[in-house]
């Protein structure tokens, strides 16, 4: 067993002495200078830690520690058993030198503009941040991305992205820590961008609600999501945005809400040409249809209002009906009905409801967030606040005093009245689009046609259907079928679909991604690359497994000539330029550790296997030798290693994965008895592997509500290759 200490040598002329690290093993002892001084007063020689409590007292420990750790993982750890004085020298020199060699180096305060044009971008929802990484991996005709903010709601998305991109790359990238929902969100973000105008707008809401795999809540938080990032592209108009999402959303509720979020983005106007539309309606204003007329004014007028001017507009839109209703209701009832029915107090009150937008808003937000932190589902409370939330909807309080009229018994002559009043109050509740329509109704062949070409004028981006995206397409081993909608402002060139850039022979395989990293066993972790004898591993199979390798362009197409491995790409990365890391990739333990500069510089980051018990390490090599937990049930139920778990997917070195989730468990490595590290599954979803995942490696229980573990952070996120597939063509197109 190995003995691992520090030791000082002799001062310098200014007291302070240098620190060794010293292993004594068998005999024999290996010295390494660390490069790091201290005064012996300083030094605590039976902790082996320098004394005190100041910043650089606790820079110094970190790294020695961190020093002790890769050396206890060397010779107690490794899965090499044997290793000669200068093996082992050079192994830590390799940290040492590592740590040496970035622990000094500064921010980059602002992103260096090289040449070429800059073309900014948003990334909202980011996650890991998958579309920030494919889009900074993108160049085309001296144009690039100029990453300007990214947001999430979780503290590691945000470390994970600060270390990436504010200390690693050097970019002065922001990001936004909040709710879309949040009232001043929009406030906040237009705060940090700046006054810069943005380019492109990405992101993908949460998509929990809307997967075939899950669960579908009624009222759950994340359904308003995407209106809510629509409301930002409201605000920036952006020359393209993209909207990712699950499968899943096509068919949601019959294809509704697909429906739903192509009329709001084609309800996205250019404010500049709404007097157009306008000076249209009151030009075709009679005295028959005067009032739903001035309603579509106003109704088209909200759309100009910036965010915190709209509450006011809508509530005036409200009292505008209400004092219509006030001037006729002693025309359609006596006082005494006015004063007591159920029905005038229900079109009464309901009015006041209406007026009160903001304020149900705010309600329902909260209760929808304390509803989803009590995690009310499938329970005898979930239907009292279904109903309630129901209740409180502009829809139904519109259908109740719809209801309401019906039951009155109005003059003939006023229904026509009452009748506007309903359609009005419709109008308030409208898309953009659905509000069009309405105007439509009232409008003869040649009108149709004038407000058809001012229609042309007024939308802003053009979309006319969802694109199905599978990342293996894109040079991703993974198929992972994803849903863009992508609009394009009116000035810029459609982009319907995101053209492959591998063809169905050339997609990349789960042993071209892994092959490299199949090094570790049970319960590891490795902090460098070790070399993998094919030859030794796969004996008789060995020819055929590199037959699998193949050299490759940057996207994934085959390259014989000057292409590099996938492994390859992963390791060295496939950034542009000018976003070469400023320092080697470290990780943090949480943003307190980043403050006190506790970095861990490895040359190898996210790779430790689970601790897995000796019954489920059996189990799994059961499943793995049958190639599938279907048949491998007859085996494991007579040897006793039966599981509750609904399956496990055993990964096919020669084809790509299934969609990578959050659950590293249910997956099984096509070579070993165990689960994927977080490096593995990074690399099934493209990230380079100088990209480092932050914070916990995993979390159970209460804690998967309140943090973003590296795993989650992983599986949710976009793969970088098919952002950067996207990216390119957003580049190609784009008229700056």
């Amino acid at each position: 067993m190995a003995t691992i200490n520090f030791y000082l040598d002799r001062p310098d002329k200014k007291g302070f002495s240098p620190i060794h690290l010293r292993i004594n093993c068998n005999g024999d002892q290996v010295k390494l200078a660390t490069g790091q001084k201290i005064k012996s007063s300083d030094f605590d020689k039976n902790k082996q830690l320098a004394i005190g409590e100041s910043y650089q007292t606790r820079e110094i420990n970190h790294y020695l520690n961190f020093l002790k750790e890769r050396a206890d993982e060397i010779l107690h750890h490794s899965s090499k058993k044997v290793f000669e004085k200068n093996e082992i020298k050079n192994l830590l020199n390799e940290h040492i030198e590592s740590y040496k060699l970035n622990n000094s180096v500064n921010l980059v305060k602002e992103q260096i503009t090289l040449y070429g044009k800059p073309i900014t971008f948003v990334d909202l929802f980011a996650g890991a941040g998958g579309f920030s990484e494919g889009f900074l991996q993108v160049e085309h005709n001296s144009k690039y991305f100029d990453f300007v903010l990214a947001n999430d709601i979780n503290e590691n998305c945000e470390l994970t992205h600060v270390v990436r991109y504010n200390h690693q790359l050097g970019l002065d990238t922001k990001f936004l820590t909040q709710d879309i929902t949040e009232p001043d969100f929009l406030d906040n973000l237009l705060e940090k961008i700046d006054g810069k105008s943005i380019d492109v707008v990405c992101g993908g809401p949460p998509c929990q609600s809307f997967s075939l795999a899950g669960k579908r809540k009624k009222f759950d938080k994340k359904d308003d999501l995407f209106f809510h990032y629509l409301e930002v592209i409201k605000v920036l108009q952006p020359k393209y945005f993209v909207m990712e999402n699950v499968k899943g959303i096509l068919t949601k509720e019959g294809g509704k809400i697909k429906d739903l979020i192509i009329n709001e983005i084609n309800s996205i106007i250019d404010i500049n040409e709404i007097p157009l539309l306008i000076e249209f309606i009151k030009n075709n204003k009679t005295d028959s249809n005067s009032f739903i007329f001035d309603c579509l004014v106003k109704r088209v007028e909200l759309e100009k209002l910036l965010e915190k001017e709209k509450d006011a507009g809508r509530e005036d839109y409200v009292n505008f009906i209400d004092n219509r209703f006030r001037k006729i209701t002693p025309k359609i009832v006596d006082y005494r009905t006015s004063k007591t029915d159920v029905n005038m107090n229900t079109i009464r009150h309901g009015f006041k409801l209406l007026s009160r937008t903001k304020q149900w808003d705010k309600l329902k937000r909260d209760i929808i967030k304390e509803k989803d932190y009590c995690d009310i589902d499938r329970d005898d409370f979930v239907e009292a606040f279904t109903d309630f939330l129901t209740e409180i909807s502009p829809d139904r309080i519109i259908s109740k005093i719809e209801s309401s009229f019906k039951l009155l018994k109005i003059p003939a002559s006023y229904k026509s009245a009452c009748n506007d009043i309903i359609t009005a109050l419709k109008i308030y509740t409208t898309s953009f689009n659905e509000s069009i329509d309405i105007l439509k109704s009232y409008c003869n062949v040649g009108q149709k046609d004038e407000l058809g070409g001012i229609l042309e004028k007024i939308r802003l981006y053009k979309i006319e259907k969802p694109f199905v995206a599978n990342a293996s397409n894109y040079g991703v081993p993974q198929n992972r079928e994803r849903v863009l909608f992508i609009g394009c402002r009116k000035d810029q060139k459609f982009i319907s679909e995101i053209p492959s850039t591998v063809s169905e022979d050339e997609k990349v395989t789960i042993f071209e991604a892994l092959y490299d990293l199949d090094f570790i066993g049970n319960n590891q972790e490795a902090h460098r690359y070790d070399l993998v004898d094919l030859s030794k591993q796969y004996n008789g199979s060995a020819n055929k497994k590199k037959n699998l390798l193949k050299n490759r362009d940057i996207d994934g197409k085959v390259c014989l000539k000057d292409g590099k491995t996938y492994a390859e790409w992963s390791r060295n990365g496939r950034l542009v330029e000018r976003f070469q890391p400023q320092t080697k990739p470290f990780y943090v333990k949480d943003s307190n550790a980043l403050l006190k500069g506790e970095k861990y510089f490895d040359l190898l980051n996210n790779h430790k296997t689970s601790n897995q018990s000796k019954s489920v390490i059996q189990r799994l090599d059961v499943i793995l030798k049958h190639g599938n937990y279907k048949n491998a049930q007859p085996e494991l139920n007579s040897c006793g290693l039966s599981s509750n778990k609904r399956n496990y997917n055993v990964l096919k070195p020669e084809s790509q994965s299934p969609t990578i989730l959050t659950i590293p468990d249910d997956f099984i490595h096509y070579n070993r008895p165990r689960a994927l590290t977080v490096r593995e599954m990074a690399r099934l979803q493209s990230f380079d592997d100088t990209f480092v995942f932050q914070g916990k490696r995993t979390t159970g229980g209460e804690d998967r509500k309140n943090t973003v573990p590296q795993y989650t952070l992983v599986g949710n996120a976009v793969p970088p290759l098919l952002a950067r597939a996207i990216g390119m063509e957003i580049l190609k197109n784009l008229n700056k």
